[in-house]
């Protein structure tokens, strides 16, 4: 018990030492550190601006021929490597000149837009290249402030974090000038809301007009639909393209449970799942496609490309750079639109821009026809009990109007589908314990003969009427589910800012109390490594009273981890989201009115009061332990089930130092083994002692 007193002080110690010297030491010089490249990269930005065009880069020259499988680095941006056709054909990867990190209010003050006004957003197209680069979300704050600031999709390049989406036409090396990132567009209306539409023009003066109508629903989904007039007197080849485009590596939430990255469903392929650092070496490719999506997710937004249905596109993600930042983009490319002479061809593509609600999602893969359009939200493994339980979580929030109340009542409908279950896996529990006092002399009479000791206790469950795996299985059905559940609560958007009661204000967040601060009475902010709350310290009780319910293991080392168990778990979910840590509470607090109930029913005594006893040191327990290692013991010392004198092992002994298991009669004064006959041989080591 000492050693694993110093070992647990020995962890307790260093775990003081590293925390220290994180918040004390290593914190300030890593924050040093990146506050030092922050300011050298805004340096090196600023000088690469281009003269005259501030914020943005230059445009490549018309008929200029591409580089070909190079990302650029320098102030020009051509193109981006080989189409599907295998000619010089390739999609722009705008934005890997560098840019000036100014404020995003200056960078969309420098350029005409249209505005966008609809029920779920605002924001404004870029006349100049006609990006998609101005998107705010208006049901969705920053935090749960009324008043701080609406969440940001995507900002123009010239801000911090540029993001966007941006269409268009590439034309084989040599062919004719086709609008790009710096074409400037002329525009019918300056304004469009709900189911409202912007038309643009441009003409390259060569005798193609380029014509793109931009309309936006009243949710996320815009349509592009492009167009080419062709007045040249020859045919004009023309390849359609899409993309998405991402300055920085941006914070994510580190779960494995959950995918922040690059993400496409490419027809045959399926579902691509693409983190930002599986490009750091080189783009990925998947196969050609007919049907599909791609784009760039986050917990709870994101940006994805819809080609059009039935028309061959080569998708592809890849890395770039801006300066010294890393730039993802997720982009496709059409096959070839061959346009006759006084002709015209068009194409059209999606763009949903948004929060991941899964009503406004399925409705748009209905509707639509979006390819498995549900996969933009990560249901996980088990997408078949994912999808349904949340369903169920919907349909009681509606009911209750509180997504915490959701939560408990949830809890409650899985706690009654699988009573069955649990009931038997509690019976077969209870069964076990009434039949402890059996197998514990089962094991001080095998000792040291498994087989045996295995053949006598199978022999007792059958007697029994016990199936040991019966305890088991009931538990290994229900993870699944308990992990479904989990994931809802986790990645769903309903629960984002969704208050509880009292102090929890946002179900997504931590419990934003501190039991280090007396819960906001002291007036200081503790680390985050100390933000222990309220509802943490609930779970943890109800997590040690659950295990308290049975007795006590014989092993120390396993009664130590029982012990402590709790504890770890109650600072390890401190950090957690208040949700879960809701209903992780709430379901220990049913499984003990469960347990309690079924073994009452059984007839089998709750531990409960005696281990609180006993912790105390008081009750039956602690004073038949106390000085003893061993169950039942003569004397202080004693360290086997039952023996003679101090430092005797043996089970029973007739005399100091005997070891063997059955012992005569006659035994000295103190000797309580289980069966003697007579007086036995001192020290002998045999398995029988005969009499004299």
């Amino acid at each position: 018990m000492d050693n694993n007193r110093n070992v647990i002080i020995a962890i307790g110690l260093s775990f003081v030492i590293l925390v220290t010297w994180q918040f004390f030491v290593a914190g300030p010089k890593i924050e040093a550190e990146r506050q030092r490249k922050l300011a050298e990269q805004a340096q090196v930005e600023q000088s690469q601006i281009q003269p005259g065009e501030p914020g943005s880069a230059q445009a490549p020259q018309s008929g200029e021929a591409p580089q070909v499988g190079q990302v650029p680095q320098g102030p020009q941006a051509p193109l981006a490597p080989q189409g599907a056709t295998g000619t010089d054909t390739q999609v722009p990867v705008p934005g890997s000149p560098a840019t000036a990190l100014a404020s995003r209010q200056a960078a969309l003050g420098g350029t005409r837009r249209v505005k966008i006004e609809t029920p779920s957003l605002q924001g404004s197209i870029n006349l100049t290249g006609a990006r998609i680069d101005n998107l705010l979300l208006t049901k969705y704050r920053e935090t749960i402030d009324p008043k701080s600031p609406l969440i940001t999709l995507f900002s123009p390049l010239g801000s911090a974090d540029p993001y966007y989406a941006e269409f268009g036409w590439v034309a084989e090396a040599g062919g004719p000038a086709v609008p790009d990132a710096q074409t400037e567009w002329s525009n019918d209306v300056s304004r469009i809301s709900a189911d409202g539409a912007v038309t643009l023009r441009w003409d390259n003066g060569a005798g193609l007009a380029f014509q793109r109508i931009i309309s936006v629903d009243s949710n996320y989904m815009f349509t592009i639909r492009q167009s080419v007039t062709n007045s040249t007197g020859a045919p004009v080849t023309l390849y359609p393209y899409g993309l998405v485009n991402r300055h920085g590596l941006p914070k994510i939430s580190g779960f494995f449970i959950l995918h922040e990255g690059l993400i496409g469903v490419m027809g045959e392929e399926g579902l691509q799942e693409v983190d930002y650092d599986d490009l750091d070496d080189n783009p990925i490719t998947p196969p050609r496609a007919e049907n599909g999506w791609l784009g760039i997710t986050d917990k709870y937004w994101v940006a994805a490309l819809v080609p059009p249905n039935g028309q061959p596109f080569q998708g592809r993600f890849i890395k770039g750079t801006s300066g010294e930042r890393p730039t993802y983009q997720a982009d496709f490319l059409g096959d070839a639109v061959t346009i006759p002479p006084n002709g015209s061809a068009n194409r059209e593509t999606l763009l949903f821009a948004g929060a991941k609600e899964v009503d406004v999602i399925n409705a748009y893969q209905s509707s639509l026809g979006v390819d498995r359009f549900e996969l933009l939200i990560d249901w996980g493994w088990f997408y078949f009990l994912t999808k349904p339980m949340f369903q169920v979580i919907q349909w009681l929030f509606d009911l209750l109007g509180n997504f915490g109340l959701a939560i408990l009542a949830v809890t409650v409908l899985v706690k009654i589908v699988f009573f069955p279950l649990a009931n038997k896996s509690y019976a077969s529990m209870s069964k076990m314990k009434k039949v402890q006092p059996q197998v514990k002399k089962l094991q001080e009479r095998y000792k040291d003969d498994k087989a045996g000791l295995q053949k006598e206790m199978m022999q007792l469950y059958k007697t029994e009427k016990i199936n040991p795996l019966s305890g088991c299985w009931p538990v290994m059905i229900q993870i699944p589910v308990f992990f479904s559940l989990y994931k809802v609560l986790f990645i769903t958007i309903e629960m984002r800012h969704a208050p509880f009661f009292g102090w929890i204000q946002d179900l997504s967040a931590p419990d934003p109390t501190s039991v280090f601060n007396l819960f906001g009475l002291l007036p200081f902010t503790p680390p985050q490594i100390l933000m222990l709350g309220i509802w943490p310290l609930i779970m943890g009780i109800t997590m040690f009273i659950q295990m308290r319910m049975n007795p006590t293991p014989p092993d120390k080392t396993q009664a130590m981890i029982f012990a402590w168990m709790p504890v770890m778990f109650t600072f390890m979910l401190a950090s957690f989201p208040a949700g879960l840590v809701i209903y992780w509470a709430w379901n220990n607090f049913l499984s003990i009115l469960q347990q309690g109930a079924i073994m009452k029913r059984h007839g089998v005594k709750i531990e409960l009061f005696d281990n609180l006893m006993a912790m105390a040191g008081k009750g039956p327990t602690a004073a038949a332990n106390k000085g003893s290692g061993g169950s039942t013991a003569a004397k202080t010392g004693s360290d086997g089930p039952a023996t003679e004198k101090t430092g005797s092992d043996g089970p029973a002994a007739a005399k100091k130092g005997s070891q063997g298991p059955t012992v005569a009669k006659k035994g000295k004064k103190g000797s309580r083994g289980p069966a003697t006959a007579k007086k036995g041989k001192k020290g002998s080591d045999g398995p029988d002692l005969d009499a004299d």
